[in-house]
């Protein structure tokens, strides 16, 4: 059976898409995103979304990891499905998207498009909620006095602040943690912004986390990494990753957060799956 998808990233998070549009087939979609996602024998990427479209600008994911397993939401994915959708409608102007997930419904809004192959898009991202110790924590053996946060975007962040995120084992310690992802965090080089790393539950580490830079902005908040404006609900911090920068809204009443990045396509492929 073949089947066409479309590859994007944002920040160097990159996906696969596939858009339900196409045919419905009965395919075992955990094994394709193992198969498909390999970077040395498949096309390569850190995960599988599966597009559906339910009318008006209201569309469906389904997030498969690289290895295979599920997962609720991602903050670069779902921009990377909204571009598919965008797109598939033509690329209108200022455009909002209403997307289910596992982790519930999050309005994605198309605010830049170049033209040619890269939007910026903002995702509310839902209120950061508390999380309690996740198991097998104790394995890595963090110092007590590092500021830790376990956090919830609708899926699990463990935050750990540090001095140099250059210098930590980040593949050692999260592979000893493979059902969290794991983000470390460091503050500047601006006063408003962070230096994160970030290893993925079911992909390892990855160039940007969407959720996973809410998750550290809010941390970084909270414990004065970032200064607070106490004149201001709203505050924003630069999240500075590998791959390049997300800005994060918090509202520090609420504890919403707002994600904005950008999502460039990258190819159209056509695979046995």
């Amino acid at each position: 059976m073949q089947v066409t998808l479309t590859k994007h990233q944002a920040l160097g998070n990159d996906f696969l898409v596939y858009d339900l549009r196409q045919g419905r087939p009965e395919a075992p979609w955990d094994d394709v995103a193992r198969r498909l996602c390999d970077r040395r024998f498949g096309i390569g990427a850190d995960g599988l979304l599966i597009l559906e479209n339910h009318g008006d600008r209201h569309l469906a994911m389904v997030l498969y990891n690289a290895d295979g397993s599920r997962a609720e939401i991602s903050g670069n994915g779902i921009r990377c499905l909204v571009q598919a959708a965008h797109e598939f409608d033509g690329r209108p102007a200022d455009v909002t998207y209403v997307v289910s997930t596992e982790a519930g419904v999050r309005n994605v809004a198309v605010v830049g498009d170049d033209g040619v192959s890269t939007i910026q898009a903002s995702v509310s991202m839902g209120v950061v909620g508390d999380l309690s110790v996740p198991d097998g924590w104790s394995a890595l053996g963090c110092h007590p006095d590092r500021p830790v946060a376990h956090l919830s975007l609708g899926n699990p962040h463990s935050v750990v602040g540090v001095d140099d995120v250059e210098v930590v084992a980040l593949r050692e310690l999260g592979e000893k943690l493979p059902h969290v992802n794991l983000e470390i965090i460091a503050p500047g080089p601006e006063h408003d912004a962070i230096t994160m790393r970030v290893h993925e539950r079911g992909a390892g580490i990855t160039l940007a986390c969407g959720s996973g830079a809410c998750a550290g902005a809010f941390a970084a908040l909270s414990w004065g990494l970032v200064p607070s404006n106490v004149k201001a609900d709203i505050q924003e911090v630069t999240v500075h990753m590998d791959g390049g920068d997300a800005r994060v809204r918090i509202n520090r009443v609420t504890r919403e957060a707002v994600l904005v990045g950008p999502s460039a396509f990258v190819a159209t492929v056509t695979v046995d799956a």
